[in-house]
């Protein structure tokens, strides 16, 4: 889906205190960026922020980090984030957004920045074979989160796409990960603690069924 552009974005992201633009410049001490030196949580492919908003300011123990690429939906993911911390009358101090091509994410975090959580939601799926290796949970890329996630740490993944899913359990295994949950309908189950992102709320208006799953290091 192609985005308007949005002549905004740029000033408000930059006048943003939880947005870092250049972010190679914490590499391997993102810690430093919190108020509070506490687990961190990491997004790849944040969007607008919907998911983010939803955690955040219910976790105050968590540090969240939000991934993207453009202006144009990291800057209403700040305006989503800050809306939600009006919930609680406070600050967003566990938060930050950054604009960063995921391929090249070891160009800002590394084995000094450790992850707890990595969530990956409704990625693109990238059909073609040819394009395959584009994906997020493409063994490429699960090779390059290995360098900062905790040894016990946890990959969430969701999505619509049967064939992606089930790729992605293929790309888990061959890269040295356990699933310890999966479902192929997730909202026909209890998925209280679920938050959901944007995308998700459209394909459920759709009827299509939520694919989920939690991996952990063997």
């Amino acid at each position: 889906m192609r985005m308007r552009n949005k002549p905004w974005a740029a000033p408000e992201l930059n006048a943003c205190k939880f947005f870092v633009r250049n972010p190679a410049q914490y590499l391997g001490k993102w810690q430093t960026f919190f108020a509070r030196r506490q687990p961190i949580h990491l997004e790849l492919g944040c969007g607008k922020g919907l998911f983010i908003a939803g955690l955040a300011p219910q976790n105050p123990q968590i540090n969240y980090m939000g991934i993207d690429l453009k202006d144009t939906v990291l800057a209403p993911a700040k305006r989503n984030i800050e809306q939600a911390f009006l919930t609680v009358n406070k600050e967003p101090d566990n938060v930050v957004l950054m604009a960063q091509d995921i391929e090249q994410i070891l160009t800002v975090m590394n084995s000094e920045d450790i992850v707890e959580r990595i969530y990956i939601n409704f990625c693109n799926p990238w059909p073609k074979p040819k394009h395959n290796k584009r994906r997020l949970t493409y063994p490429r890329q699960l090779e390059n989160y290995k360098k900062f996630l905790a040894k016990d740490g946890e990959i969430h993944f969701k999505t619509d796409d049967d064939a992606l899913f089930a790729d992605t359990l293929g790309y888990l295994e061959e890269c040295g990960f356990a699933v310890i949950s999966k479902t192929y309908d997730l909202h026909a189950e209890d998925c209280s603690e679920n938050v959901m992102t944007e995308h998700e709320k459209m394909f459920l208006e759709r009827g299509i069924k939520i694919k989920a799953l939690t991996a952990k290091l063997k």
